[in-house]
């Protein structure tokens, strides 16, 4: 670690998947298109930008006021089965995720895949890494209550908590990129950096905001947590924003 015996430590890294690790957003929202249109129905990008970051069951509900007459489940399956073709043909990898990750893990930082797809996608991103970054998976599959609740998140807590009861919430950082997401990170009182992208975020002083994950590294991590112990805030709030 490169954190002082006065600064409190990083612990742990939450990663978001879709849209915060891996570009997959492109390759549902054409699954989304082909299932819609071929039960005659239209979809539009708007409605796309919908679902992004949303619980697949949800997704499903809105697929299926879009025409599709289909149940939630069949719908799910559906389109998980072709974005896991895409995957397996080309994983599309956000600028500096895998850098950063490499980083977390040689420093020693634990890190976790909080995501809303489930666990076969996942499993199947996961394993086309090249070292064994993530301790562990939370999936949408796994939880009752998808983002914007922050049950996934409280539950990578308790799991990182089975072996160091000690963590505390603020020192541990939660990387996402939708709306839905950054919603459930807060919410849960880890310190939370949004990494925008198919869609703003909106204004909000309880998050740190940065363009792109390239350039970033452990040392940006810590400085979060830091700032969020100097601050002497409660959980869910971090002062200011970041570049």
């Amino acid at each position: 670690m490169h954190a002082s015996s006065s600064q409190p430590l990083l612990k742990a890294a939450l990663w978001d998947m879709d849209g915060t690790l891996v570009d997959t957003e492109p390759y549902w929202i054409a699954a989304e298109r082909s299932l819609v249109e071929s039960y005659g129905g239209v979809w539009s990008h708007e409605q796309a930008m919908q679902l992004v970051g949303q619980s697949l069951m949800y997704s499903a509900g809105i697929l299926q006021a879009a025409g599709v007459n289909l149940g939630k489940r069949e719908i799910v399956d559906t389109l998980s089965a072709r974005v896991i073709e895409c995957i397996r043909t080309e994983v599309p990898w956000r600028p500096g995720a895998r850098e950063l990750l490499d980083a977390l893990y040689e420093a020693g930082v634990r890190c976790a895949l909080v995501t809303m797809s489930e666990g076969p996608m996942a499993r199947e991103v996961v394993a086309s890494l090249p070292k064994p970054y993530f301790e562990f998976l939370v999936t949408g599959d796994t939880v009752s209550r998808g983002k914007p609740d922050p049950e996934a998140y409280l539950t990578a807590v308790e799991r990182l908590r089975m072996t160091d009861p000690e963590l505390a919430l603020g020192q541990c950082v939660a990387l996402e990129d939708s709306v839905p997401g950054v919603a459930a990170a807060i919410a849960s009182g880890v310190v939370t950096v949004g990494i925008p992208h198919q869609m703003p975020l909106p204004e909000d002083s309880r998050r740190t905001t940065w363009k792109t994950l390239a350039g970033k590294g452990v040392a940006d991590l810590e400085a979060l947590v830091a700032e969020r112990a100097a601050a002497g805030l409660p959980a869910g709030a971090l002062l200011g924003q970041a570049n």
